[in-house]
């Protein structure tokens, strides 16, 4: 029994059990409990499918990189891949061979995924693969399962590691592969604007463990990042393309079978608006999910905004209710029975309750503006009697086991439409699916971000491939404003070779990267005059720099407050350096205390 059951059951002390030791009445002895986030989980193993012509050849270029034995300068194939493949293509697949030819070598791998709400499928499918070889690292473990989880790592009891940016620095002693899957999306950069934490990209600093160690690296996406594609372009990274959608690879002498792309069809809510419908599913929208219903099958509805509203207003004379820490509007929350609602600021966290007056003008009249994801899901229920909902967004999210357990209900058939933001917009395998509805394409398009028609793009392109990924087949329909930006129209072709062309055309236009480095400077106080003058300050001397050293190669934009001006409490204000002198620049003469430099930014709010 254990020690501490008899110490709760009898008055003894272990000064008792050390004497009944003595006289060989007891034997005391301990026990390591090792604290396994994955302990209970089943795996039930799936032997390697045929590959398709497209994926035995990019394996093959992936194959002839995994030779660890050669001396490094007599090694003439790539050890960096870019595997571009489309919604369905089969990237996971080449992950796996890959992590298995490894193994069989003695090696060890790394599979990052971007979201935590992607590590339950993907372990799932790496688990069917090499059952107890696999660990996982993320932010939701407790700080028991990390320590332990660690020191398994270590020890060597682990060979194949899952997880998001931070299992990167994972213990491994034979690391040979490192897997960046969704290699495009922005969470892989620890992007920390205060004091605390080191500041890093996942992808980037793969790269560069690759290229130190003799470590193969494949980087995956169906909508590489932009500046990534360049570089496979220049031939820095292997370009590898998976142009077709495989639905089932079959059994031995069985053929493979394909399937389209989903057709994806743009309705300009302008023209919903002029015809009368004000509601916030187009006719479209509401004629297909109909349909879906009465079918059986599950759809997919993703907006990326949480909460009831996205800003609460006076209707008399306009005035938002804002957080002051942050100068932002807050979010109107519902809880519990809906009829609980309170005020959220997303950016620092700060909670009140609706005013009962407005602070401004003292009117009654103040309503909730704008739509997210539990307003959505209300409606939802109010329109499509047959619907069974299920939300799936960062609110819902905050337990431990919360992805895995949304994940199973959906899969089990406990819902037929999935509400939800870019949490569900990417990676998911959900067969019974048929139809895709985006309900604002807009949301981010107007940010100023030089970023921002990539994001929709890639947004819109990989919410659009979690449908018709069975033999069913699936549609998609993207609700918008401005149905001629071609961000939108070019990710309901699902073309992205046009979409790089064009946005390459424009960063080359602008100056961005990849075209022309950049770096962001940013200054934040708790007092606002003090922001301003740093800022107009530091500008100044950097100008007289340049001037005086004659520089050519660097442009300095602003200083100017920053989108968000101001957060939890601190005034933002920043300027941008673009051109190569800029690196040169900071590093003869750096920046004074409180400025933060954010090399390569992937926004600029």
């Amino acid at each position: 029994m254990w020690v501490s059951a008899l110490y709760a059951a009898t008055e003894a002390k272990r000064g008792d059990l050390n004497k009944l030791e003595q006289l060989g009445l007891v034997a005391l002895d301990s026990t390591e409990i090792v604290r396994d986030p994955l302990a209970g989980k089943k795996f039930t193993p799936v032997p390697p499918p045929t590959l398709t012509s497209e994926q035995q050849a990019a394996w093959q270029e992936i194959e002839r990189a995994l030779t660890f034995d050669a001396p490094r300068s007599t090694l003439h194939a790539p050890r960096s891949f870019l595997l571009h493949g489309v919604t369905g293509s089969g990237k996971t697949e080449i992950y796996l061979d890959a992590i298995d030819k490894l193994l069989a070598h003695g090696k060890q791998a790394i599979a990052l995924v971007p979201e935590i709400s992607l590590t339950p499928q993907t372990i799932q499918r790496f688990g069917a693969r090499f059952g107890e070889r696999i660990g996982v690292i993320h932010s939701r473990l407790t700080d028991g399962e990390r320590f332990d989880t660690w020191r398994r790592i270590r020890d060597g009891k682990i060979d194949v590691v899952i997880g998001a940016r931070s299992a990167l620095f994972a213990p491994l002693p034979r690391l040979g592969l490192i897997v960046v899957d969704e290699e495009h999306d922005a969470s892989y950069k620890n992007d920390v604007e205060f004091q605390g934490q080191p500041a890093y990209h996942a992808r980037e600093l793969a790269l560069a463990l690759a290229h130190a160690h003799n470590i193969v690296v494949i980087l995956g996406s169906a909508t590489p990042d932009v500046e990534t594609y360049a570089r496979a372009q220049r031939g820095e990274i292997k370009l590898l393309e998976l142009p077709q959608r495989v639905i089932a690879h079959g059994a031995t002498n069985e053929p493979i079978q394909y399937q389209e792309l989903p057709p994806v069809e743009i309705v300009d809510l302008r023209t919903e608006l002029r015809e009368g419908n004000r509601s916030v599913f187009s006719r479209p929208l509401k004629d297909a999910l109909n349909e879906t219903l009465a079918r059986g099958e599950q759809a997919i509805l993703f907006l990326n905004r949480r909460g009831s509203a996205s800003a609460v207003v006076c209707r008399d004379c306009g005035q938002a209710v804002k957080c002051p820490r942050c100068a932002n509007p807050y979010t109107l929350h519902t809880f519990g029975d809906q009829t609980a609602k309170e005020l959220v600021c997303h950016h620092c966290g700060k909670r009140q309750n609706i005013p009962r007056k407005c602070p401004n003008c003292g009117s009654t009249r103040i309503r909730g503006l704008g739509l997210g994801t539990e307003k959505l899901e209300l409606d939802v229920r109010a329109e499509f009697p047959n619907a069974r909902t299920l939300r799936w967004d960062f609110d819902v999210t905050q337990g431990k086991d919360a992805h895995e357990l949304l994940l199973e209900r959906f899969l089990r058939g406990d819902a037929n439409v999935l509400i939800g933001t870019q949490m569900i917009a990417k990676g998911l395998d959900l067969p019974r699916v048929t139809l895709v509805g985006a309900i604002n394409a807009d949301t981010g398009l107007y940010l100023p971000d030089f970023r921002a028609a990539e994001r929709t793009f890639q947004l819109l392109t990989q919410v659009a491939g979690r449908a018709g990924r069975s033999a069913r087949g699936g549609q998609a329909i993207v609700q918008t404003y401005a149905p001629e930006q071609y961000a939108i129209q070019l990710a309901a072709r699902h073309d992205y070779a046009e979409f790089s062309k064009r946005e390459l055309a424009f960063r080359r236009a602008a100056g961005y990267p990849p075209i022309r480095p950049l770096i962001r400077l940013l200054y934040s106080s708790e007092n606002a005059k003090q922001a301003h003058e740093a800022s107009e300050q530091f500008s100044s001397q950097l100008h007289d720099r340049i001037r005086r050293e004659g520089l050519l190669n660097v442009e300095v934009i602003g200083p100017a407050p920053a989108f968000f001006a101001k957060l939890r409490g601190r005034y933002r204000h920043h300027i941008l350096l673009k051109g190569k002198g800029a690196h040169d620049l900071l590093s003869a003469y750096p920046p004074p205390p409180n400025w933060r430099i954010d090399v390569e930014p992937l926004d600029l709010l």
